[in-house]
């Protein structure tokens, strides 16, 4: 595989050609199922607005699938995680200005914190009963995810069609 362990512009990661299989599998699945409970959460928050009205709501088959969706990601997001520091990532582009590379680490590292915080939140809300977070997950956070999830898509586009480095192919052959 080639690893190697330096200081480059990822810190100092195990830093390697390409991505494994896993994690390109793991980055679509975990993409697929934020997407599913973005789109589809509309029923979770018609189900809370029930509960902060002071109605008991059983835990409906769609909230189920809200719930384990949420908690799968954050499995999987676990799981991206560990590989991330175990197996390594590419390091930026060649010739990529710095200020871009080091936008683009703290783009990722919001995405990991928001892949972690929304289902925490949600969970804790849920089950946990503490009602302020249903706030933040429902109003502050799923706007910054899905601003971030556009950012994310626009800057691999920007990769791929103006810079034409290689970077989305990235995510789409495994190393």
């Amino acid at each position: 595989m080639g690893h190697i362990i330096g200081s480059g512009t990822t810190g100092w990661f195990i830093m390697v050609k390409g991505y494994s299989l896993t994690q390109i599998a793991l980055h679509w699945v975990v993409g697929l199922l934020i997407l599913f409970n973005l789109i589809f959460s509309d029923a979770m928050s018609a189900l809370w607005d029930k509960v902060e009205n002071g109605a008991v709501v059983p835990t409906t088959t769609f909230a189920w699938v809200h719930i384990i969706v949420g908690s799968s990601v954050l499995a999987l997001v676990v799981w991206r995680l560990i590989l991330r520091f175990t197996r390594g990532v590419p390091d930026a582009p060649a010739g990529e200005a710095r200020l871009l590379t080091m936008a683009g680490h703290a783009g990722h590292y919001a995405l990991y914190a928001l892949m972690i915080a929304m289902p925490l939140t949600g969970l804790l809300a849920w089950f946990g009963g503490i009602t302020d977070l249903a706030g933040l997950h429902s109003e502050v956070l799923k706007v910054l995810l899905w601003a971030l999830i556009g950012v994310h898509v626009l800057a691999g586009l920007y990769h791929h069609f103006i810079r034409k480095d290689g970077l989305l192919n990235r995510m789409r052959k495994p190393l």
